[in-house]
């Protein structure tokens, strides 16, 4: 799918209204982000027709789900979506196999097989057992492929891991990260945790207090200095970058981007493999000569796009290197000494990188 899906809803509850207008790429992962109860679920079970009493409009692959103004509204198991909610809803009564198989009694036309479902989340050796009988990861991995199977040209996901403790995490996300790659389904994501974004989305959407602040692709968002992600000491940057090549004497991988390229803590893959490379604005700081002499491996030239306060003392910087973004989080007295200012040449010196995939 290639065509936008463009979702309008007005939804009204006591203390609380939705008001969005979004439109987001027909492929990749496009995260809902914000604080809980910013409205992220809500705009969600809207495009799924959960949400009878929202008014809008919802079109996906060129198809209209919902416009009231014409009178149009496809209830939701007229839609061609899978859902995954918080908790794995499987049927306690049903084995693995026949949970899947009754989400491929749904399906409306062919799409995902089972055999291929199966294969992706990695479930094939689970297929006899019971509900009560997996781990919560495993659960959630079932409840995502019988999503799958339904052939939805939409799939959402509401938090799905949000029941899941730190290792359960570890454990799904790879699966997450194949259906994102090996599919051509876009998924929308609802999330308040920025490391799962930062691993998983293409697209994100910023929501607020049940409107849209900001939407555009996850990269630019996480840097833009008029926006709360690129505050604070957590604030990063995260660039695609693709495997050069590895110095396997110093257990080190070579990857290039636009800007240049990193050195990375080896990692066992082949030449040409895209990777995410998060690397934390306080990990990255600033000169304005190329060091000679210096145990820092990753240093690149990079030119200041902005400055903003970032509490007592500290600025958050924005740095373009060859149009990719990075951030900077130095002192105010740091960047006095420098002369650092809109413009500016500069050389970042990053102290560490880290992969996200």
């Amino acid at each position: 799918m290639t065509s936008p899906i463009i979702a309008r809803f007005r939804l009204a509850y006591p203390g609380f209204e939705l008001d969005v207008d979004m439109q987001i790429p027909g492929q990749g992962v496009t995260a809902l982000f914000g604080q809980s109860g910013s409205g992220k679920t809500t705009a969600l079970r809207c495009m799924a027709g959960l949400e009878r009493g929202s008014r809008g409009y919802l079109e996906v692959d060129g198809e209209i789900w919902q416009d009231d103004n014409k009178g149009i509204f496809l209830p939701t198991h007229k839609r061609r979506l899978g859902y995954v909610f918080q908790e794995s809803s499987l049927f306690p009564h049903l084995d693995i196999r026949r949970n899947l198989e009754y989400g491929r009694k749904r399906a409306q036309e062919a799409g995902v097989s089972l055999d291929q479902a199966v294969a992706l989340l990695g479930i094939r050796h689970i297929m006899s057992r019971m509900p009560d009988r997996l781990s919560g990861g495993e659960r959630q991995r079932v409840a995502i492929a019988r999503a799958l199977l339904v052939s939805p040209r939409l799939l959402l996901m509401d938090e799905p891991m949000a029941s899941l403790d730190l290792g359960m995490k570890g454990e799904i996300m790879p699966y997450l990260e194949k259906l994102r790659d090996e599919l051509g389904i876009p998924v929308v994501y609802v999330s308040h945790s920025p490391d799962e974004v930062a691993t998983l989305a293409d697209h994100m959407v910023l929501i607020e207090a049940g409107k849209v602040r900001a939407s555009g692709p996850l990269f630019e968002l996480m840097t833009r200095l008029d926006l709360p992600l690129a505050h604070g000491d957590s604030a990063e940057a995260v660039i695609l970058a693709n495997v050069a090549g590895h110095e396997i004497e110093h257990h080190l991988t070579v990857a290039v981007f636009a800007g240049g390229s990193l050195m990375l803590p080896y990692q066992d893959c082949e030449a040409g493999k895209t990777v995410r490379i998060r690397i934390l604005a306080r990990d990255v700081s600033l000169v304005l000569d190329q060091p000679e002499r210096t145990s820092i491996l990753n240093i690149l030239p990079a030119r200041v796009e902005a400055i903003l306060e970032d509490g007592p003392g500290q600025l958050m910087v924005r740095l373009s290197m060859n149009g990719v973004p990075l951030l900077s989080r130095i002192t105010v007295k740091s960047a006095k000494t420098l002369g650092i200012f809109h413009g500016s040449e500069v050389y970042a010196q990053i102290k560490s990188v880290a992969l996200l995939k």
